[in-house]
């Protein structure tokens, strides 16, 4: 029994988003070699910005970059009060920290609210503090909002979702205003498009897209489809 239980134990740490001994940045370049067209911070400013957390931000990043409309994304944390967070210190829990991903979007092509429907659609906001294998505060599910108008949109939304009983727990997801986002490391921008082969990605994250373009296909950009 005790071998049974350490083997489980051992299945889900594999394919947990948090940081092992033997990773190294190095390992996370494998699939460097695929290019993506990278827009100008110059670029970035014609556009809004959203921010999200809901788990692992490699899922995260990887299902917003799916959808029309956005034009960037980025990997990061927010929510928390220490400055120049890093990975190891988010992911272990050793900050206020989420794991959160900044959504760079042209208005014209989509909505905040629309944007706030793909990230309740992509994620489970009745989990407390988890998403899938990933556990702690680290993982929490939060919805910024920068201004009144945003934090009317969700949390209108979220009465819509109750009054549907869209969920049979109730949403733990927290709505905050939004105070600052600090960019992670590079190696973790693109994570899944260039880790492909990632256990993680395989078993977790490439999975998680698959059920959000299945769900919602008519957000999605054309080459995503």
């Amino acid at each position: 029994m005790i071998r049974s239980i350490l083997l489980v134990f051992t299945l889900l740490m594999s394919f947990s988003c948090q940081p092992k001994k033997s990773e190294t940045q190095s390992e996370t370049a494998v699939n460097q070699k695929v290019q993506k067209v990278q827009l100008s911070q110059e670029q970035l400013q014609e556009y809004q910005t959203a921010y999200f957390a809901s788990g692992c931000f490699w899922c995260v990043e990887a299902i917003f970059e799916s959808v029309k409309g956005v034009k960037e994304v980025v990997s990061g944390y927010s929510g928390g009060t220490e400055a120049n967070p890093t990975y190891e210190e988010v992911a272990y829990g050793r900050t206020t920290h989420a794991e959160a991903v900044e959504v760079y979007y042209d208005p014209k092509m989509i909505s905040f609210q629309q944007l706030v429907q793909v990230f309740f659609g992509s994620h489970d906001p009745t989990s407390l503090n988890r998403q899938g294998p990933d556990r702690g505060t680290q993982y929490r599910s939060i919805a910024f909002y920068k201004n009144g108008k945003e934090k009317k949109i969700i949390e209108d939304y979220i009465a819509l979702l109750r009054q549907e009983n869209a969920y049979d727990r109730p949403i733990v997801t927290e709505v905050t205003k939004f105070d600052r986002f600090w960019k992670a490391e590079e190696y973790h921008q693109d994570y899944e498009r260039k880790n492909p082969n990632n256990s993680y990605i395989r078993a977790v994250s490439i999975p998680r897209l698959n059920r959000f373009k299945k769900n919602f296909g008519s957000f999605l950009k054309e080459e995503t489809h």
